[in-house]
């Protein structure tokens, strides 16, 4: 099993981006021009690698090769964006790698790319951006470029990547250290772990607490320690996690209302199913369901919300009650939108400069409202 912590240092050992593989500061797939750039990207690595995974490391400072970070990414509709987009789609993956000097809510991306085993070329299926249905793109060097007249791919790739996978094999000393990592690291949120089929390790941590009757955690982390790989991550929502000797399941909930009536609403369920092999799969399943309000008061709120961010731009300075109001803003747009109110989501994209600029909590909601917005787009 590849650890792959020691695969990004690995992949990062090559300090020059090659036809196996790019680093990027960050991604953006909520804008089209991000997705474009992620899709051809995707599609280059595939065509340039037919017979060997390839990879994405996010979260690296190009100029100086230092591992910057990135917000933990959990949307497992990823392949969705791919599939729809590209013709001969490969499988891909997207993993979040903690670093032991990265802040607990900073981790690094990892895209790995699987070889297809039709090998045919992989275009474009429909125009995104600036790119037209059909085009091809292929790695030329750290560039990805589109390319006309080819007619079948070439392996050049498949002896470096699994000499550098090989490098990054997992051991029993790995291991014994990410545990033990774990539980020093998190030794104030009641750090647990179990073994699952003599093989695989799983450690989670959080905060208990009762709602309802219910037990459910807060500041929950959960890593499966094999591959360094951490599963979940937030420090606002509310967690349920079971568990049996084959499988490892997180029920997540968020917390929202208005007027300070609020409620746990399920979001999302994630299976971790373990094999008698040495394998596992992750099946996710959404949950949510948006509470509905009657819409004369919505109204008022998406009125009082863009009053409140109105005077933010103007650079008025906000009496303290209106900055607990701030706070409130980006999951009051969100019920907003999830009524049928459409304007309020123009209004909670545009706030996120202002949130960032003022106020560090109201941003932290800010992203936290978009996350949501995103799983219920891809699961719509």
């Amino acid at each position: 099993m590849i650890n792959k912590r020691l695969l990004i240092k690995n992949l990062l050992a090559h300090n020059d981006e090659s036809s196996f593989y790019d680093k990027k500061l960050q991604i953006n797939i909520s804008s089209k021009e991000g997705k474009a750039k992620f899709l051809k990207h995707i599609c280059a690595l595939s065509n340039s690698n037919p017979n060997n995974n390839s990879y994405i490391v996010i979260g690296i400072d190009d100029q100086y090769n230092h591992i910057i970070g990135v917000d933990f990414f959990d949307d497992s509709k990823i392949q969705n964006l791919v599939n729809a987009y590209l013709s001969h789609p490969p499988i891909i993956q997207y993993e979040n790698i903690p670093f032991p000097h990265l802040n607990n809510d900073k981790v690094v991306g990892l895209v790995t790319i699987r070889p297809k085993e039709t090998k045919e070329i992989t275009s474009l299926r429909k125009n995104i951006w600036k790119y037209y249905i059909g085009s091809v793109f292929f790695r030329e060097g750290s560039m990805s470029i589109p390319k006309k007249s080819v007619t079948q791919l070439t392996d050049f790739n498949s002896e470096i990547v699994t000499a550098i996978e090989a490098h990054a094999q997992n051991n029993i000393e790995y291991t014994l250290d990410g545990v033990f990592d774990f539980m020093v690291q998190r030794e104030d949120f009641d750090p647990k772990y179990k073994v699952f089929k003599e093989y695989f390790v799983m450690c989670w941590s959080g905060l208990r607490k009762s709602v309802k009757n219910q037990t459910l955690y807060s500041r929950v982390d959960i890593a499966l320690i094999n591959e360094q790989v951490r599963l979940f991550y937030s420090a606002l929502d509310a967690v349920e996690i079971s568990y049996d000797k084959d499988s490892f399941e997180i029920t997540e909930y968020v917390n929202l209302g208005l007027d300070g009536e609020n409620s746990y609403f399920k979001l999302e369920k994630t299976t971790i199913n373990f094999g008698n092999n040495a394998t596992y799969n992750i099946d996710s399943e959404f949950l949510f369901s948006p509470p509905q309000y009657d819409k004369k008061a919505l109204r008022h709120t998406l009125n009082s919300n863009n009053a409140l961010m109105d005077r933010l731009k103007q650079g008025a300075k906000l009496t303290s009650e209106q900055i607990s109001d701030l706070k409130k803003v980006p999951a009051t747009y969100l019920i907003c939108y999830f009524n049928g109110i459409e304007a309020a989501i123009t209004r909670l994209k545009s706030a996120k400069n202002l949130l960032y600029t003022h106020n560090e909590e109201a941003y932290v909601l800010y992203k936290k409202s978009m996350r949501i917005l995103r799983k219920v787009k891809y699961n719509q």
